[in-house]
């Protein structure tokens, strides 16, 4: 396992080396790192075999990600990986339907998988309370700030009842609205205890957050 470890970080620096910050290697780690913690919170850790499960699936997580895709090959590049590194049919089977299912695209229209499993369940929240809190505010203003959107436009409402479709695209979107229309509503999509319990004081910050942004752009602070 050591070295499929080693490997599969070697793929995340090349594959997200022009990223901008909001995607890129640091928060891999950082959703490896939550991942392995609600793995073990969640009472995973005496099984090696789902352990390697969540840390390769967190690892692997936003290779191929659509915002950032510039060939459509690059789709199979996780599951070429795999194989080339020997990863046992079941256990690659399940990291793929963890990547290929964890996105919030996929639960947009608020009709989540109801057959999840411990692993899944781990390493999606983990990638959504890396979303949300003070870390999730920094992304979300770095992800806009790479798109050239504007921060807010009174012009343009938050989006509601949104098709996958429509999530996925953003172009006439400005930063704030991301908020209303994806993160503020993280913190009730957690499917662990573990994440359901971190994700409170992350949620609360950026209420809080989102509130102070608007008494200042109406001249109230």
């Amino acid at each position: 396992m050591e070295s499929v470890r080693r490997n599969a970080e070697a793929l995340v620096e090349k594959m997200m080396k022009g990223n901008d910050a909001s995607h890129d290697a640091a928060h891999v780690w950082r959703v490896r790192d939550l991942a392995l913690s609600l793995a073990e919170e969640e009472g995973l850790s005496s099984d090696p075999h789902s352990m390697q499960i969540v840390e390769l699936a967190a690892l692997l997580h936003d290779i191929a990600d659509y915002k950032y895709l510039r060939d459509p090959s690059e789709e199979k590049i996780v599951e070429n990986f795999l194989d080339q590194e020997g990863v046992e049919e079941d256990k690659k089977l399940k990291i793929l339907k963890i990547i290929r299912k964890m996105g919030f695209k996929e639960e947009v229209t608020g009709n989540g998988s109801n057959d999840w499993f411990p692993e899944f369940g781990v390493v999606q929240d983990a990638d959504r309370l890396d979303a949300i809190g003070a870390i999730g505010i920094a992304r979300c203003f770095t992800f806009g700030g790479s798109k050239k959107r504007l921060l807010h436009d009174p012009a343009i409402l938050p989006r509601s009842d949104l098709s996958k479709e429509q999530y996925m695209n953003k172009e006439e979107q400005t930063t704030i609205n991301h908020f209303h229309e994806k993160l503020l509503k993280l913190k009730d999509m957690m499917k662990t205890k573990a994440g359901k319990r971190r994700a409170e004081r992350r949620h609360k910050f950026m209420e809080e957050f989102v509130k102070e942004f608007y008494d200042e752009l109406n001249g109230l602070n």
